[in-house]
């Protein structure tokens, strides 16, 4: 159905910074010849006429330096095709949340877009979403590409109710001339599977798996050509959860919206999306269809992870976590960040250089992944990676 929104080499850094502490000591003195200065600050160790006493008082003096900066979001070149659902998977850390916040060029200090582009493509023509003014920027967001952040217990204002919400976003774009505004109000709370009464309750009143569906709601209330989900059954019990993810389904299929869904649920990604990327420390490692990355991944970092799923036939003992810790960002190089956690590069005495692990290698036309030596990853079964 063709492309309708791109990341070409998006690179999103981070300063970092470090704080020095230092205290200077004074000590209050009283002077008795002087009554109209009686409290003064003197060096610590002397008093008015040079002799000690009186109680000490410190300063605390802050001092910050530049550290550098990580890049939380490293050269990611991915494109999302009209229609479809893409879920975007990866650890805690892993810049899937930033990658989001780049797209909508929602990055603030001390964040910053340091390369690459973003596309929105509206009618067969390119939007340069990076280069547009702030307000014509807005214009876009919402209207265009809409937005469920994660964290649905806090996401909503506590002191306005549902409908006020559902206001507030029209007078922000506008829209508050639409005389159907209430009537659409009651049917996207009906379209997410929540009463009207609803309308009237404060965020406090809601569950958790109500608080989403009112997000969700509210995302569709300017008929966005996008959505993008960052963690939306996070928190939420299964059954809720499959609540959810069955409005989504039905939004897509039936309203034909693109939909980006970012989550570390493996499981729920493998019934839900069309296509994977899979980040690892700021990094797009591999990319292609669903069913392809989970029957036959490509990199070792997703084969790792495959592992790592509970089964219900299977004894808990023959699942195997990824051993080592995260990336620290702060390292990073040319070289592959997931070398010192890889069993398979002992094995095959690979060092991660920059030849191998410096771009998506072809795997076929519905896969891609960011290791050379993905056929031998694909050969061995995905449980003795680990």
């Amino acid at each position: 159905m063709g492309k309708i929104l791109e990341a070409d080499q998006l690179t999103i850094g981070f300063r970092r910074h470090a704080t020095s502490k230092s205290r200077s000591k004074w000590r209050i003195s009283r002077n008795p010849d002087k009554p109209s200065r009686k409290n003064q600050l003197k060096p610590a160790g002397s008093n008015a006429h040079g002799e000690r006493g009186g109680s000490e008082a410190s300063e605390m003096l802050l001092k910050q330096m530049d550290r550098g900066t990580i890049n939380a979001v490293d050269r990611v070149s991915l494109t999302i095709e009209k229609g479809e659902i893409l879920g975007i998977i990866g650890e805690s850390g892993s810049g899937k949340s930033t990658l989001a916040f780049g797209l909508l060029n929602l990055i603030d200090e001390p964040g910053e877009i340091l390369a690459g582009q973003v596309y929105y493509w509206q009618s067969g023509e390119a939007v340069d979403f990076l280069s547009l003014p702030s307000q014509e920027g807005n214009r876009y967001r919402w209207r265009e590409i809409a937005t469920v952040f994660k964290a649905a217990q806090s996401a909503l204002n506590p002191i306005l109710t549902v409908e006020e919400h559902f206001y507030e976003t029209a007078v922000a774009h506008q829209k508050t001339g639409d005389a159907l505004l209430d009537a659409k109000i009651n049917d996207l709370l009906q379209y997410v599977r929540l009463d009207q009464g609803v309308r009237k309750m404060y965020p406090f009143e809601l569950s958790g798996g109500m608080k989403q569906r009112v997000l969700i709601a509210l995302s569709l209330l300017l008929d966005p050509q996008v959505i993008i989900l960052d963690e939306p059954t996070t928190a939420l019990d299964v059954i809720t959860q499959w609540h959810i993810l069955a409005i989504l389904r039905k939004i897509n299929q039936e309203k034909g919206i693109t939909i980006v869904f970012l989550t570390h649920d493996l499981s729920i990604v493998s019934s839900m999306v069309d296509r994977i990327a899979v980040m690892y420390a700021g990094q797009l490692v591999e990319v292609g269809e669903v069913s392809a990355v989970m029957t036959h991944p490509a990199h070792p970092y997703t084969k790792a992870l495959l592992a790592a799923i509970p089964s219900l036939t299977d004894a808990i003992d023959t699942r195997s976590s990824i051993q080592g810790v995260a990336f620290d960002l702060a390292k990073a190089d040319a070289t592959c960040r997931f070398k010192e956690r890889c069993p398979f590069a002992v094995r095959i005495a690979c060092d991660g250089s920059e030849e191998t692990c410096h771009m998506l290698f072809p795997v076929s036309k519905q896969q891609a992944a960011r290791c050379i030596h993905f056929k031998q990853v694909q050969e061995e079964d995905h449980e003795s990676i680990t």
